[in-house]
């Protein structure tokens, strides 16, 4: 088995080759003058399993197409058993059509990369599960949930209640509060679906002299996280915690996240950056090596 990393995941690539005792095979990434996107297989000997790290983080298109143009490549090159493994798989959060007139996303990336050629997928804590039924090629969805709770658990508190952002959060923050032990609280929210303003309407019990962690699987423009950070600080929150999977690192947001209530946020490299003031990182290379080593031939 070959391990090849796509821009969006070198650093990542890398560990998890290292985790599985091996180097990181080479290939060359670039553009062309007219700004299309090049890669170049530098490896001479191609085995029959290859495995492409590639989250498609921002720019997700040029990653996307990067993912591609290197599953080409290899097939060329004789791999017949590509399985890329995609942390974050961009477009999740089109799973449905809210407006008329939409596409769905999330539908689109997932033909798109099988007719690549790719034969496997593994990806980590999907916005909604329901993308699996997209996919006609097999997908492990992977959980960095335990990583997050481990994290948490140290410094856990009787006082500790897990957050549930929103609806589609019960499900995953009881989970998370029954493994760490403590109660939840559901944070009930409203959002504009035309201009994505966030309105927090009330919570399911009370939050005063509490030590909280709000757990999901991603932040985006981070409003919403900061206005329910607000308002739990204000219902009284001894202190505010956030466990995310995916960080977008969208310009500005942690900024305001630094100037927010929050106290820390904890998040994984699926998605790449650096951690820095309230912001840390937990590597998700050693749940990936560990999934590969199972099923390699």
């Amino acid at each position: 088995m070959q391990i090849f990393a796509g821009s969006g995941s070198q650093r990542l690539g890398y560990e998890i080759a290292n985790l599985m005792g091996q180097d990181l095979s080479r290939v060359e990434l670039g553009k062309f003058s007219n700004g299309e996107s090049r890669i170049r297989i530098l490896e001479e000997k191609i085995e029959r399993e290859v495995v492409i790290v590639q989250s498609l983080s921002a720019p997700a298109d040029e990653r996307l197409m990067e993912l591609a143009l290197m599953t080409d490549a290899l097939t060329r090159m004789g791999a017949t058993e590509i399985t890329a493994v995609v942390p974050w798989l961009s477009y999740s959060k089109q799973d449905k059509v809210f407006l008329s007139g939409e596409a769905l996303g999330a539908k689109v990336v997932a033909k798109l990369l099988e007719s690549s050629g790719i034969k496997k997928l593994v990806t980590f804590d999907l916005h909604n599960r329901a993308i699996l039924g997209f996919f006609n090629i097999p997908v492990v969805e992977l959980s960095a949930k335990p990583l997050l709770i481990n994290y948490f658990y140290k410094d856990l508190r009787a006082e500790t209640l897990v957050a549930a952002p929103d609806a589609g959060a019960v499900k995953g923050a009881t989970a998370f509060a029954q493994e760490l032990g403590v109660e939840t609280v559901y944070i009930d929210k409203r959002r504009d679906l035309v201009s994505g303003e966030v309105r927090i309407v009330g919570m399911s019990r009370g939050v005063d002299g509490k030590d909280i962690v709000v757990v999901d699987d991603n932040v985006f423009t981070g409003s919403t996280l900061i206005e329910m950070a607000r308002y739990l600080r204000k219902e009284g929150a001894r202190s505010i915690k956030v466990g995310l999977t995916h960080h977008m690192y969208i310009p500005g947001v942690q900024e305001k996240i630094e100037d927010s209530e929050v106290d820390e946020i904890v998040v994984t490299d699926t998605v790449a950056g650096e951690a820095v003031g309230k912001l840390k990182v937990l590597s998700v290379a050693g749940l990936i090596a560990q999934e590969l080593t199972k099923h390699q031939k």
